[in-house]
């Protein structure tokens, strides 16, 4: 076979034989390493009777192999206790080094911070894997992005990743980099007339169908709710309200989406418009918060004496909403691990690009839900330090 022809021509010229090579002898030649390395690789294949290159494919996440071949060869790896040459493959990959632009909001701060860290710490774990990134948080007016997205491109970058809040603005840029060979990641929102290659986000449409759902349970039947949201022409808001709305009408008899709120992620307008609404509708009985804008309308509802009495479906978790969790002001919150997104986005592109594994269309995650009963179980209750974790990093 091939790759004992290989072994035996590596023990001659170490004047070696196949019985001497194994003894603690063997020590004081400098091949006993990789040579080491090497009958490890061979004990995985004959295990898993599969080709040394099977085993390679495994072992270095590359494509051409079915997935439950990959995790057989995997778990035999574990049980031999196999340990690849990590220097050796990083001194390989840093040949061909490639450059991922980040290029995503940090004004809406609860949400991206979590996307952020997740970046953060997933592009950590690539830099000795020939990937260097370019970080440019959009901390601007929505109108930057466009211009934040053209620098981007003539910044000598190999992939893109992006949350389009405009995607009517983004979605000629975005085809322009997969013109250019620039392979783009959408996070968090789509610009679904695009030509980009992947999505990494909950499903939106999902997530406001569960919400409702949810809402019809929370409130009898004839019940009038509202919906605040940051803007409908983003993809994720538009999406989430469509599925809501659908979804509250079918398991709510007689129920009755008043209005639909567009906050912008801006605090102090969301707070004066839910007060409005509050004394327009004085028996609204629930509010559905698409966004990680809740907590304007938390303290609109202690200040109108409604916690409790009108249920509020919320999105995501952070430090400063736990409270509005713990006391029930906040019935439940969708969870769309956005921690998650930022690491999945990341290691897609960083896959694709150092092996060439190919990327999913889309890859939507299945949101939870978080009540007080299983708040323990996030890690935003675990790590309430995160946030300024996440700011400190940022500002380095």
């Amino acid at each position: 076979m091939p790759h004992e022809r290989t072994l035996a021509a590596v023990l001659n010229s170490a004047g070696l034989s196949p019985s001497e090579a194994l003894t603690p002898n063997a020590a004081k030649y400098k091949l006993l390493a990789p040579m080491k390395n090497f009958i490890g690789i061979h004990r995985i294949a004959q295990r898993a009777n599969v080709s040394i290159g099977t085993v390679d494919r495994a072992l270095h996440a590359r494509p051409g192999i079915n997935p439950r071949t990959r995790e057989r060869v995997l778990r035999i790896a574990r049980e031999l206790g196999y340990e690849p040459n990590l220097a050796a493959r990083a001194l390989s990959l840093r040949r061909a080094r490639k450059r991922i632009g980040v290029c995503v909001p940090r004004e809406i701060h609860y949400h991206f911070d979590q996307i952020w860290e997740g970046i953060y710490d997933e592009a950590r774990r690539h830099r000795d894997y020939g990937i260097h990134f370019v970080f440019r948080p959009l901390t601007g007016s929505a109108e930057d992005e466009p211009v934040q997205l053209e620098k981007m491109l003539r910044n000598g970058i190999h992939g893109l990743i992006l949350a389009p809040t405009r995607p009517a603005e983004t979605t000629p840029i975005i085809n322009r980099a997969e013109e250019m060979g620039i392979r783009t990641v959408c996070i968090a929102t789509d610009a679904p007339q695009s030509k980009r290659s992947t999505i990494v986000s909950v499903d939106p449409k999902l997530s406001g169908l569960l919400s409702g759902e949810l809402m019809s349970n929370f409130v009898p039947e004839g019940s009038k709710v509202a919906v605040v949201t940051g803007m409908l022409r983003t993809e994720d808001h538009a999406r989430k309200t469509e599925g809501f709305s659908a979804a509250f009408l079918r398991y709510c008899a007689h129920g009755n989406i008043v209005q639909v709120i567009e906050g912008h992620e801006n605090q102090e307008l969301s707070f004066n418009k839910v007060m409005d609404l509050f004394d327009r509708v004085p028996d609204l009985a629930g509010i559905y918060v698409n966004t990680a804008n809740c907590v304007p309308v938390c303290r609109a509802l202690e200040l109108k004496n409604l916690k409790g009495r009108v249920k509020v479906i919320a999105t995501d978790l952070f430090e400063e909403m736990i409270p509005f969790i713990e006391d029930h002001t906040i019935s439940a919150s969708i969870y769309e691990k956005p921690y998650q997104q930022g690491q999945i986005a990341v290691r897609s592109l960083a896959q694709h690009l150092i092996h060439g594994t190919p990327l999913d269309s889309e890859i939507y995650m299945n949101p939870n839900i978080a009540m007080r009963s299983n708040l323990h179980l996030f890690r935003e209750w675990i790590q309430p330090q995160f946030f300024t974790k996440t700011k400190k990093v940022a500002a380095s």
